[in-house]
């Protein structure tokens, strides 16, 4: 059975998410960013929900979505985001932009995967916004999909996704940025802020703010990374079929080979490719702003998830993006798509 379906700009809408969440259920809603399922920050029981709602393990932590920089400060230990925190806040909140801090007391252990830090972050999106200050609360709230599979950008991932493990998706149309929020952690133990998952803020824009910032997607991340922030699982954000990720000149070559080893492929290009006119493609913008926006949903197209069945595609070739540093947070979902 589907969920059911409202507009995410009808104070109606807003007002039956409420109700829903009180009662304990999953309510998706769009960001700017993709849809999040929310749950009760502070309720071990509901935020339970979202682990077995998305086939999640419990010791991944979620990020906590607030209404304002004065409801972030609530969960952050000592009312503090920290000098570092608190700049980056004023700058970007609302905005792409998830903070690591350490948790103050009341944050339960089932939001931060048992860890000792909290993942904040205030949505810049007005059904978002809407929804946080009508609750009065705090949502946890990661990407509304099965654990591993692809983002959602459209009300409809979600419900094609989820199914009725959420009782209400609230569409606000598609997602404007189209990738996750960039997470920093600006802990007093963390000598520089680190940049833990690449998103939708870009590294120029934030090292406008936190000089100092680092990334090194060279570094495994640590365990204590690992729990501080969502999305840095080798594999995630994979589509069913199996993504090929392959420079432009070899994508004509590899696909003529899938092709002659009997695999259905689809394409996803930036630049113009000759290829047998039967098969499937999609081409983004070339921009990586525009590239991010449309990445997740040119997926879900490829991968027939908006088709009646599974499995119509075997294998998504898709053109390498350039190694500039403006397309590393798209690099990173590619890379982490197509790992086995």
């Amino acid at each position: 059975m589907a969920p059911r379906v409202l507009p995410a700009d009808s104070p109606a809408s807003i007002a039956e998410a409420v109700r829903l969440l009180r009662d304990g259920q999953l309510v998706a809603f769009p960001t700017e960013t993709v849809y999040g399922l929310g749950a009760l920050a502070l309720d071990p029981v509901h935020v339970a929900r979202i682990f077995e709602a998305k086939g999640r393990p419990s010791s991944h932590p979620l990020i906590a979505h607030v209404a304002d920089v004065e409801a972030a400060r609530a969960l952050a230990k000592g009312g503090t985001l920290g000098d570092v925190g608190e700049a980056l806040a004023a700058r970007f909140f609302p905005g792409p932009l998830t903070l690591v801090v350490e948790k103050a007391t009341h944050v339960p252990l089932a939001l931060t995967g048992g860890g000792s830090s909290v993942a904040l972050r205030v949505p810049a999106h007005p059904a978002a916004l809407a929804l946080l200050r009508a609750l009065g609360a705090p949502l946890a709230a990661p990407s509304a999909n099965r654990f591993q599979s692809l983002s959602p950008t459209e009300a409809r991932h979600v419900v094609r996704s989820l199914g009725d493990a959420v009782a209400l998706v609230l569409d606000g149309g598609p997602c404007e940025a189209g990738i996750e929020s960039t997470v920093v952690d600006v802990r007093a133990s963390v000598p520089l802020p680190r940049v833990l998952r690449l998103g939708a803020l870009s590294l120029e824009a934030l090292r406008s703010v936190a000089k100092g910032a680092v990334f090194e997607p060279t570094s495994a991340a640590s365990r204590d990374e690992q729990r501080a922030s969502p999305g840095l699982d080798p594999k995630h954000y994979a589509p069913r079929a199996r993504l090929r990720v392959v420079a432009r000149s070899e994508v004509a070559a590899v696909v003529a080979g899938l092709l002659e080893e009997g695999a259905r492929v689809a394409v996803l290009l930036v630049h113009d490719v000759a290829l047998p006119s039967h098969v499937v493609r999609e081409q983004l913008d070339a921009s990586a702003e525009g590239y991010a926006h449309g990445l997740f949903s040119a997926l879900h197209r490829l991968d027939a998830a908006e088709g009646e069945g599974e499995g119509e595609v075997d294998v998504i070739v898709a053109e390498d993006v350039p190694t500039l540093e403006a397309f590393a947070a798209v690099r990173d979902r590619l890379t982490r798509a197509s790992s086995t």
